[in-house]
């Protein structure tokens, strides 16, 4: 339990050039920009780094720039869902051959239908014999993700060699949490939460281990993990207070992140893929801009 993995695992957005092709050099900047902003472990591709826009091939080789960047300085934890366990088998034996620290991966994220436990079991199954290294099961909200049950997931921790930690954001969190902790014998090594760290404090105060926020906020996010760790309750409640706008406003306006990552300098282009892409209009953006002087306190970048 002593190497727990803990602390802010920041999500590397995937940047495209104007011609929606991957954007390597922009990639390469993000991952450095995660880690001078202190992020204690990084995360990629999953659904804040736009995956099921990727092909097979993108993932791997951003995944594989992801892993040479860290060069071992931080934990990396590999987004392997797939369409099926085959699929995922593979994506799974390529982070183990790559040097990844882990993966992480959602049940079947294609279905006609709802998937049954024995199908979910399955799946990990071959996840945890191909990859040979720790898993995150990602408990997402449908129609994405599968929403499991606690008990469940901690067969999945009880009974699967290496399934070993949990991404808990199906709502209310903090309750299918508290769930977890209750009834974990200790199979289950940590929960990291996710929703960019909007419930982080009750999260830390039940017992998570972490957060795997969006990454265009990395120091900020950082700034607000080291608070809590230090038990300075006053100063975690002022920083999540001046993070509020900018939980509401990428809410209700898709893209932020990486309309943020282009305002910071790291990247040059906000486009997405399967997006309209339309730029902000005046108000929109201008206010964008107050709400991010409010975080510069907390920037380190």
């Amino acid at each position: 339990m002593n190497n727990v993995m803990r602390g802010i695992y920041t999500i590397p957005s995937t940047p495209f050039n104007e011609d929606l092709s991957i954007d390597i050099p922009g990639f390469r900047n993000i991952v450095q920009f995660c880690i001078r902003c202190g992020a204690h472990g990084l995360v990629y591709p999953v659904n804040a780094s736009e995956f099921t826009t990727l092909s097979d091939d993108e993932r791997n080789i951003l995944s594989e720039e992801l892993v040479k960047i860290t060069n071992g300085k931080i934990p990396t934890v590999i987004g392997i869902a797939a369409t099926s366990k085959n699929y995922a088998m593979k994506f799974a034996a390529h982070a183990r051959e790559i040097g990844a620290t882990a993966v992480i991966a959602m049940p079947p994220y294609v279905r006609a239908r709802p998937l049954s436990e024995e199908i979910i079991f399955d799946y990990y199954q071959g996840i945890s014999d191909a990859g040979k290294i720790p898993i995150f099961i990602q408990n997402y909200v449908p129609p994405v993700g599968t929403d499991l049950g606690s008990e469940f997931l901690l067969k999945l921790c009880r009974e699967i060699e290496w399934v070993q930690y949990i991404k808990e954001e199906t709502i209310p969190s903090t309750l299918k949490m508290q769930n977890l902790f209750d009834a974990n014998d200790g199979s289950c090594k940590g929960v990291m939460g996710g929703s960019g760290c909007r419930y982080l404090i009750e999260e830390y105060r039940r017992g998570s281990c972490g957060n795997m926020p969006g990454c265009h906020v990395t120091d900020v996010c950082v700034a607000l993990w080291n608070a809590l760790e230090k038990g300075n309750n006053d100063l975690s409640m002022h920083i999540y207070k001046d993070m509020a706008p900018l939980f509401f406003y990428e809410t209700q306006l898709s893209g932020t992140y990486k309309e943020v990552l282009k305002r910071r300098g790291i990247i040059s282009c906000s486009a997405s893929r399967n997006s309209s892409n339309k730029p902000l209009d005046e108000i929109g953006s201008k206010y964008l801009n107050e709400v991010l002087e409010i975080l510069k306190p907390y920037m380190t970048v």
